[in-house]
């Protein structure tokens, strides 16, 4: 459904909208990847990804290779196109790109406390850092024992800072509590971003909401089936549900009470979009969840470039490039451990 935004569009977004496409026609195939899979070890993976776009990265890279080699010049690659967009971006495309980052904000703050609570070292954790979520401050994390204090000391200067009002507490910080601290600012991080594609109204609004209310309720389920077992309760569990979604707000309600894997399938299942990812499932197979997941957002993703005049391809492009990564890694993983009976496991087609 589009509003009058057709009209006016490409004045200022056309450029832009006109490079993604074009990026997205050089994303990996289905035939790169059954090419990859074949592969004897990472030369020949480097060898083949050097006949793709990712060939000016990876072209000077000695041997022997490491996968985090591979993950990170592919990496890089996504950052540089990222950097090019928001450089040529105009308002309000360049705060949607902004928007696009700061889970990965969200996963390096974790990751930063996570790593100084076992006494690991600072300069190793950055290196281990998505480079997307990267603000100036980032290293004085390591300073905080609590919650208050990371907010002080370190992220009332960053774009997180207002989610952090449910967040700061007196507590020290530990796993669980760690845990809870990301769920909660991923809870603030996706109903802002919700709120501001529906500002944004047409076709952005429309497409935007569905692949957000999507990613919601995936997380929904991902914390419920985290949880079991743990000593959070059920209403703690609720209080780390979006409140958007299709399962908002009946299932979660029938999600915060499930004790098992099963009962979340059987709560899911209600639901008719949600019906074919479990289909795949077999009972008990919880650990397929994570792909199926994948390939239903991945198949959200390439629909939205099936419209014209809107953000959702910016979006859906940086995703589908994130995947592509994941898939990269794996495939490098089974090679350089001579496991090519499991490469085909957790590869999520895109094309």
């Amino acid at each position: 459904m589009y509003g009058w935004e057709m009209l006016s569009f490409n004045i200022h977004d056309g450029f832009l909208e006109a490079i993604v496409r074009g990026n997205r026609s050089g994303l990996l195939t289905a035939s790169d990847y059954n090419n990859l899979c074949q592969c004897e070890n990472l030369d020949d993976v480097k060898m083949h990804l050097t006949a793709t776009e990712y060939g000016p990265y990876l072209q000077n890279e000695p041997s022997p290779l490491h996968t985090t080699t591979i993950v990170e010049k592919c990496t890089l690659k996504l950052v540089d196109e990222y950097k090019h967009m928001l450089c040529q971006a105009t308002e309000p495309l360049s705060t949607f790109l902004q928007y696009i980052t700061y889970g990965h904000m969200i996963d390096n703050v974790v990751l930063i406390v996570t790593g100084t609570l076992h006494e690991r070292d600072v300069n190793e954790l950055l290196e281990k850092c998505h480079p997307l979520g990267m603000f100036d401050s980032i290293a004085s994390l390591a300073v905080a024992q609590n919650m208050r204090e990371l907010y002080r000391l370190v992220l009332v200067d960053t774009p997180l800072a207002p989610y952090f009002s449910e967040c700061i507490t007196s507590e020290d910080l530990d796993d669980m509590n760690i845990e809870i601290m990301r769920n909660t600012l991923y809870k603030a991080y996706l109903e802002d971003f919700y709120k501001f594609c529906q500002k944004l109204g047409g076709a952005t609004a429309e497409i935007m909401c569905d692949l957000l209310s999507f990613e919601a309720d995936r997380r929904a389920v991902n914390i419920t089936i985290n949880s079991i077992g743990t000593e959070l309760t059920r209403d703690d569990r609720r209080k780390l549900y979006s409140n958007f979604g299709l399962l908002y707000p009946y299932g979660h309600e029938e999600l915060a009470v499930c004790e098992d894997v099963d009962q979340v399938r059987g709560a899911m299942e209600k639901y008719p979009p949600y019906q074919s990812i479990f289909a795949k499932i077999s009972y008990g197979e919880s650990q397929m969840f994570d792909k199926a997941f994948y390939e239903e957002e991945v198949r959200r993703l390439c629909l939205s470039f099936e419209q014209q005049f809107h953000y959702a391809v910016f979006f859906a492009y940086i995703r589908l490039r994130e995947q592509e990564i994941r898939n990269l890694m794996w495939i490098s993983e089974c090679v350089a451990q001579n496991q090519k009976n499991r490469v085909h496991d957790s590869v999520v087609f895109i094309f």
